[in-house]
């Protein structure tokens, strides 16, 4: 079975008794729209998709059914389009500029689609006009300002002209009623001026060998209006009221038909346009001037090719032939000329969404059937649209550069870049792109980018999107510096420790890192201190009690080798208490405990007051006076004291407190760090080991600590 047949067969039971949003049937809509896509040259596969795409909305799964029952190809088109339908219908007419990028993207992907839409807006328009139901204004406005420019674009006359008189009918009732009934009331006499004149330039230009076609050109409402309203003319000034089109076999005859025309008539020199010399930007050709015969009456002529009347009426349609590409087509579809033709209606696109956006400027000195809608003529200001070497379509900011094209592309050819091509010609690499420009990039085999990308005076970004990528690769490559700094610390420390063997990942498991990559970082910024590594490789000692750290046996002599002078006892076992970690310089006081000596204290320390007051008349005599010793040997000792600093939560901090101790030649030999998150601010909290040989020399550390940026307190615990 043919295709169309067999879309046909499978649309009908689904959409026979379904019904659009405007009220029409759906399976008449399908066969209307296949209709006129017929007749203006689409193919036959063009045809049965406009009966697959409506039946989207009544599939579970409608890509693999259709794609079954069909092929990926009429399948990747029926649901492309219907989800540009979908989209349509969910945004408020000419407030929607979402919606036309999401068209426009749609169309650059498969050409069809645009082909789909304008035939079944068209339709929409028809079946409204003919039912007289209530047209919605927005409906209206945007066949007009949308939809018929696209068609225009395209050069679709046959669907601009009938489209933007339907609009206009439904926009202005009384002025489109006004200006049929002054066409109607002179039709007979008009009609069979012009059919006389046909027929006399026909047979004139026969005589001279020319074999031409000529016919009556329809007029337009709309068009007559927009001429009467740009141009302050009253209905009798228009000039191409009474209009001819002559359609000759090539090139030399349109001339010889215009020759003869200016010669019979007196041409109107001002109103003469050679489009096939320079054709319109759309790729419309044709001869068109206004004569006047003997009597002063103005008539318009226009000549073309056979070929130009069919690229004229048809436009895209007439010039692309849709066939089955495979795996090399585009979209399924190719088109005569290849690239150059698919560039080309591409462009045509990208010109018909700027139209858009610079809408409101012909609207400010035109009547208020050009006004657009304040948000429609604010469509895609703020985007352009570029085509890569294969005829892609990539969407960027206004602004942007090759550079900002290349990332959007992919992020490795943004990062390898360094040069390009923009329609074929090299050029900066931060040159502000232009809408339908192509764009070649030229990059290297690896390499990174440019820290002058980053320079917002030099230019070279103008996407958020871009700048981010660049700033990210910086970063992974000042953080891979950094993991490779610390890796090589912690690699000379284990040999130093004579550790090679042991497994990074387990270290940093074992010392509450997720990841080896996560302590070699903080090692190498400096947050980490090489002694923790060091500690966790000595071996273990038994926990002391609470308030024990070290023991030292004293002697009352002055020649006693502990470092505490216990008064009245010889020979006693001391310890050094945990709790407040007492070094010389501080009054201290000591606890005789059961069994392992005397306990030595900071008098203020907590843990001592509550002791002293929890005495009994047993344990009376228990809390002795104890003091430093005065010997050569203690003032070579050191002791091991706990600073506590509080600090606002910053890059670097760790760093600074660590310098302080090592200029007042202070060991570190433990640090525990924990930050709090606060509404207000991050805090740190840490807590230093530093080993003394007096208490006084720690107040100047901690004032010098206090002087730090962000240190709310520094003192001992």
């Amino acid at each position: 079975m043919k295709m169309l047949d067999r879309a046909r067969g499978f649309a009908e039971p689904l959409l026979e008794r379904a019904q659009l949003d405007t009220g029409e049937n759906t399976w008449s809509h399908a066969q209307a729209v296949a209709q006129i896509l017929q007749d203006i040259g689409g193919s036959e596969a063009m045809q049965a998709a406009s009966f697959l795409v409506y039946t989207c909305d009544h599939l579970n799964k409608p890509y693999e059914v259709i794609s079954q029952a069909f092929d990926e190809n009429l399948a990747g088109l029926a649901v492309e389009t219907t989800k540009l339908m979908r989209v349509q219908r969910q945004t408020a007419a000419m407030a929607h500029t979402e919606t036309v990028r999401k068209m426009l993207l749609a169309f650059s992907r498969d050409l069809r689609v645009v082909m789909l839409r304008l035939a079944s807006r068209l339709q929409t328009l028809r079946y409204l006009a003919a039912s007289k139901a209530p047209v919605s204004s927005d409906l209206a406005k945007e066949s007009l300002h949308v939809f018929a420019p696209l068609a225009n674009r395209l050069g679709i006359w046959q669907i601009k002209w009938e489209m933007e008189d339907l609009s206009f009918r439904f926009l202005e009732p009384e002025t489109y009623k006004k200006v049929a009934k002054l066409l109607d009331e002179k039709r007979t006499q008009r009609e069979n001026y012009v059919m006389h004149l046909r027929d006399t330039l026909q047979a004139d230009l026969a005589m001279l060998g020319i074999k031409a076609e000529v016919q009556g050109r329809p007029k337009h409402i709309y068009s007559i209006v927009k001429k009467m309203r740009g141009k302050s003319l009253d209905f009798d000034k228009v000039l191409d009221i009474r209009a001819l089109r002559v359609v000759v076999a090539n090139l030399d005859d349109c001339y010889g038909a215009l020759s003869w025309v200016h010669s019979h008539f007196s041409p109107i020199p001002d109103e003469f346009d050679d489009y096939i010399a320079k054709p319109k930007a759309n790729g419309y050709q044709s001869l068109h001037t206004v004569v006047r015969d003997k009597d002063g009456q103005a008539i318009e002529i226009q000549i073309r090719t056979q070929a130009m009347h069919d690229k004229a009426e048809h436009g895209v349609a007439a010039h692309w032939v849709y066939k089955e590409a495979g795996a090399k087509g585009y979209a399924g579809v190719s088109a005569t000329g290849s690239y150059d033709a698919k560039i080309a209606v591409l462009r045509q696109l990208l010109a018909w969404e700027r139209d858009l956006s610079v809408a409101e400027n012909g609207a400010a000195n035109e009547s208020q059937t050009n006004q657009v809608n304040s948000q429609a003529a604010e469509l895609l200001n703020d985007r352009i649209y570029v085509l890569t070497p294969d005829a892609a379509v990539v969407e960027l900011t206004q602004g942007a550069t090759a550079i900002d094209f290349a990332y959007t592309v992919h992020t490795d050819l943004g990062h390898r870049c360094r040069g390009a091509r923009v329609d074929g010609v090299l050029v900066p690499l931060n040159t502000p792109l232009q809408n339908g420009q192509t764009v070649e990039i030229t990059a290297a085999k690896e390499g990174g980018p440019s820290r002058d990308w980053l320079n917002p005076e030099l230019g070279f970004l103008a996407s958020h999107r871009a700048k981010t990528k660049v700033r990210a690769w910086f970063n992974v490559q000042a953080m891979q510096e950094t993991i490779a700094k610390g890796r090589e610390a912690v690699e000379k420390l284990l040999q130093r420790e004579g550790k090679t063997s042991v497994k990074l990942a387990d270290l940093a498991v074992q010392l509450g890192f997720k990841s080896a990559d996560e302590l070699f970082e903080v090692v190498g910024k400096d947050e980490y201190s090489l002694r923790t590594i060091e500690a966790y490789f000595k071996p273990a000692v038994s926990d002391p009690s609470a308030d024990e750290i070290v023991l030292k046996r004293a002697k009352t002599d002055k020649n006693a080798k502990g470092g505490v002078l216990v008064v009245g006892v010889d020979s006693l076992l001391t310890q050094l208490a945990k709790c407040c970690k007492p070094a010389p310089g501080d009054a201290i006081g000591g606890y005789v405990t059961r069994g392992k000596g005397v306990s030595i204290h900071r008098l203020q320390c907590p843990n001592f007051m509550a002791l002293q007051a929890r005495q009994t008349e047993q344990d009376e005599g228990r809390v002795i006076d104890v003091a430093w010793a005065q010997s050569k040997t203690s003032e070579n000792s050191v002791y091991p004291v706990d600073v506590v600093v509080e600090a606002l939560d910053r890059q670097g901090l760790l760093r600074e407190i660590l310098e302080i101790f090592s200029k007042d030649k202070l060991n570190v030999i433990a640090a525990n760090t924990q930050s709090v998150r606060n509404k207000q601010d991050d805090t740190a909290w840490m807590t230093f080991t530093v080993e003394v040989s007096d208490a006084k020399r720690l107040n100047k550390v901690l004032g010098n600590l206090m002087e730090l940026k962000g240190v709310r307190s520094a003192r001992r615990r």
